[in-house]
């Protein structure tokens, strides 16, 4: 997130409206998360709070406030979500929270595993946006939801202590999420297509629905099944032992078989050493750890007891994770929140918020003389990098400003920036800067008032990687702060602090 000062008219922001910063030196958010699964859907509420160190706001508490029932959830045909069922739901747990949709500051709506595939997925996204509360994100990507699974199940604070080397396997209804996690930071993650609810039935054991992984394991498994058909226990263990064969393949990394290979969502785990500690979040863990005994009509609890077998004489230590079925929405509800950066302009504020906007990051020189040709194809070259030429979208470009800020040296980079982003500026989209150093409000500004740009959102103390989307929530009545969730697409290869808030 970003900070603000109201200048009336307002478009110069610190911490607080009407203030200074420097008297602001903590700021407290009420957040939600809300999980939509394949399975299971469910909520949950924290309380977090901020602390400025120089001019970057960290986290320095986390508490959580409420945690809601657990639904199995809804569906009113085979590919529709029921979203009345659901908003019914969201409204009851908003009530026994005690808890209003506009006394929430900030969060994330995560549509999970392949509930997001459902046709109307998009839709339910953008209804409970809109109305559970003044900023909730709506983001489903596999890279997103194993890093929200790992914080939530505690795996990654974890790996902090002791200098343990942590795999928590999040099994959910559609979907497996591994992230190994070392030195309180995720090292690698990945995803693959198993889960509790790719083949789901009745109470008379009646197929009711089967996704494109079920009819994969059933005839890995040499099991016949139809929807309507009856699925026998002893032919539904038999596909839960070949599923859970798979994903012990891919949790031990390296060298992994062509078919485990094309059930994953994100890159396979590489070789390297076993972990320490293995720790298992998701529905699936409600079961293997004993202490679910109601049944969703679907194979998880044949999954636990499957895993529960294969780790027999496994090396790493097996540990109870501080969430279970919870995991992926309290990481939710605490992880996606970043308050940061000394200035930001915002003109107009009607402008805010915006969601799911891509990120470029060109390699820009601050030399004492910034060339604004150099510049404008630098920024080009990352447009065309990433195929956001045409000007579809919104685009923010993120920069590392380097040296002074005089006039000179900002006319130079803000007229290189418009000129490169022009495409863009001219299907009317806003211009979004995104700075990691205090120089926000200065480059907005000077692209206001020098370059003439209408509609300019510049913020700072925020650092982006290409590839990352941003969404930037309205501006908080509490605090006057400038909520951001960034969020990433994360490559094996990325490693996440366990307080880089930002890398959500």
């Amino acid at each position: 997130m970003a900070d603000e000062e109201e200048e009336q008219g307002g478009r110069i922001f610190f911490s607080n409206i009407g203030r200074s910063m420097e008297l602001e030196d903590e700021i407290v958010l009420t957040s939600v998360g809300i999980d939509i699964g394949s399975s299971t859907s469910h909520l949950a509420f924290s309380r977090i709070v901020l602390e400025r160190l120089d001019t970057r706001y960290m986290v320095v508490e986390r508490t959580l406030l409420h945690q809601s029932d657990v639904l199995l959830t809804p569906y009113s045909g085979d590919n529709e979500i029921d979203a009345k069922a659901l908003g019914t739901f969201i409204s009851q747990q908003y009530a026994a929270a005690d808890l209003k949709p506009e006394a929430i500051d900030t969060g994330a709506l995560i549509l999970t595993g392949v509930a997001v595939r459902r046709s109307n997925a998009r839709a339910i996204g953008e209804i409970f946006s809109a109305q559970t509360g003044k900023f909730v994100v709506v983001s489903a990507g596999d890279g997103l939801e194993t890093t929200l699974s790992a914080f939530g199940s505690g795996a990654v604070a974890r790996s902090a202590k002791g200098n343990s080397r942590i795999l928590n396997v999040d099994i959910g209804g559609g979907t497996s999420k591994l992230a190994l996690c070392e030195n309180g930071a995720i090292r690698h993650i990945s995803a693959i297509d198993i889960g509790a609810r790719v083949i789901a039935f009745d109470e008379d054991r009646r197929i009711t629905r089967i996704e494109e992984a079920g009819h994969h394991f059933a005839g890995r498994a040499g099991v016949p099944i139809a929807l309507g058909a009856v699925l026998g226990q002893a032919e539904a263990r038999k596909i839960a032992d070949c599923m859970i064969d798979c994903l012990f393949e891919a949790m031990q990394g390296g060298a992994i078989s062509p078919q485990t290979l094309a059930l994953h969502r994100l890159p396979a785990l590489p070789e390297g050493p076993l972990p320490d500690v293995l720790t298992i979040s998701g529905g699936v863990s409600e079961f293997f750890y004993a202490g679910q005994e109601q049944s969703f009509s679907d194979l998880g609890p044949l999954l636990a007891a499957a895993l529960r077998k294969k780790l027999e004489g496994w090396p790493p230590q097996l540990e109870v994770p501080q969430q279970g079925i919870r995991a992926t929405v309290v990481g939710a509800s605490q992880y996606t929140v970043q308050v940061s950066g000394s200035t930001i302009y915002v003109e107009p504020l009607e402008l805010l918020p915006i969601r799911n906007v891509p990120v470029i990051k060109p390699p820009l020189a601050f030399d004492e003389e910034i060339d604004p040709s150099a510049v404008t194809e630098a920024v080009r070259d990352a447009l065309s990098r990433l195929d956001l030429r045409d000007g579809e979208s919104p685009v923010g470009l993120c920069y590392e400003w380097a040296g002074s800020a005089s006039y000179r040296r900002l006319e130079g980079f803000c007229r290189g920036v418009v000129k490169g982003l022009a495409p863009i500026l001219a299907k009317g989209h806003p211009l979004i800067l995104v700075g990691e150093g205090d120089i926000g409000g200065l480059v907005g500004m000077h692209c206001r008032q020098e370059s003439n740009v209408a509609r300019v959102v510049s913020i700072d103390g925020i650092k982006l990687d290409e590839f990352d989307f941003i969404d930037i929530g309205a501006i908080l009545e509490t605090s006057g702060a400038v909520p951001v969730v960034i969020k990433s697409l994360v490559f094996p290869s990325l490693g996440l602090g366990h307080d880089a808030v930002e890398k959500e």
